[in-house]
């Protein structure tokens, strides 16, 4: 299989260019080009059977010239930006006249299946955006809230950037610029479905959203430079635990962002919004931190504007940071208490 090198051994040439020699084989990849797509979405583009189009992608991996990865029970498909054989395929394709009647009537299915998509996450997205712009006034502006975000978290630049319950995917945007690669996760399909769309009409080609377990993620040890949970630890039953799991994937020196409400009483949020705590006092998520391995470097509170009666909630920062040093690294037993899946309970 091709890996990423910089160059391509004959054997390893010869089996992409045949595989890619076969007109259906050619059609994916010039949809895949331009996107991912699942088994279902290329049954329903390229009018042919999932067999057929499952044998196609298996050559078509195989070879080296796409890639394939879960997203809960789903499998996506793309062709990567990261190795040769992605390289090779994209200009496999970028010699394909675009203007062939086959081609063409692909793209016009394609892109009508990404509108259909998109409609039906605008339309979650418009049946909650009510319910979440009832939360947002009560705390202060937003804005002012992501410019602490960029401020705590740095200039960067960041290898590997992680989101930690993306929601709508705005954290990605928002640190566009500062990351090679970033990836969003989240449970709720309907969210991932309108972040994707977002994220591919804002043209950010470096971020991609996945159905993910925050309690079990798919990293290695010490893979990650940057990690945000924005607004995402009062949903959870088991807080500290996803802090542990955040910490095992960040890599020395690594950061993670965590942004939330400080304690307070505003009980509707558990009972409309289904938030399991109510706020984390600066001590108690110091104390996550600290037993997670991890150094706390600020902490900050955003509170209500004086005389605003709405704002209600004061919204805090944390920045914890993976130590260089060996010496006052994660403690070898927790380790494995971090890989135990746990079931992540969020609602939008």
């Amino acid at each position: 299989m091709i890996t990423a090198k910089s160059t391509l051994r004959a054997v390893d040439l010869v089996a992409a260019l045949k595989a890619a020699a076969e007109p259906t084989r050619l059609r994916i990849l010039m949809l895949l080009s331009q996107g991912e797509l699942s088994v279902k979405d290329l049954t329903v583009i390229l009018g042919q059977s999932q067999p057929r189009i499952s044998r196609h992608l298996k050559l078509l991996s195989e070879a080296g010239l796409i890639e394939r990865f879960r997203d809960g029970s789903w499998a996506y498909f793309h062709v990567s930006e990261r190795t040769e054989g992605g390289r090779l395929a994209r200009s496999l394709t970028a010699a394909v006249d675009g203007e062939d009647n086959a081609i063409a009537r692909d793209y016009v299915r394609a892109e009508a299946l990404k509108r259909e998509r998109a409609d039906a996450a605008q339309d979650y997205f418009r049946d909650h955006a009510k319910e979440w712009d009832r939360i947002r006034a009560l705390y202060v502006a937003e804005g002012d809230v992501e410019a602490a975000m960029l401020s705590a978290m740095g200039p960067g630049p960041f290898g590997l950037f992680l989101d930690l319950g993306t929601g709508t995917g705005r954290i990605l945007e928002l640190f566009a610029g500062r990351y090679t690669r970033a990836l969003g996760l989240d449970v709720n399909q309907s969210m991932l479905a309108y972040a994707r769309n977002k994220l591919a009409t804002a043209g950010l080609d470096a971020a991609q959203v996945r159905h993910g377990d925050l309690y079990a993620l798919a990293h290695q040890d010490g893979s990650v430079d940057a990690i945000v949970m924005h607004q995402v630890l009062h949903y959870l039953t088991e807080p500290a635990h996803a802090l542990r799991e955040a910490a095992r994937v960040l890599a020395p020196g690594g950061r993670l962002l965590i942004v939330d409400f400080a304690p307070h009483d505003v009980e509707a949020l558990r009972e409309v919004q289904a938030h399991t705590r109510l706020g984390f006092s600066n001590g108690q998520v110091t104390q996550w931190l600290a037993a997670a391995g991890l150094k706390t470097l600020l902490h900050r509170e955003l509170k209500p504007v004086a005389g605003n009666e709405t704002q209600k909630l004061t919204v805090s920062l944390w920045i914890g940071e993976q130590p260089l040093h060996e010496s006052v690294a994660i403690a070898p037993q927790i380790t494995a208490a971090r890989r135990a899946p746990l079931k992540l309970e969020r609602t939008p």
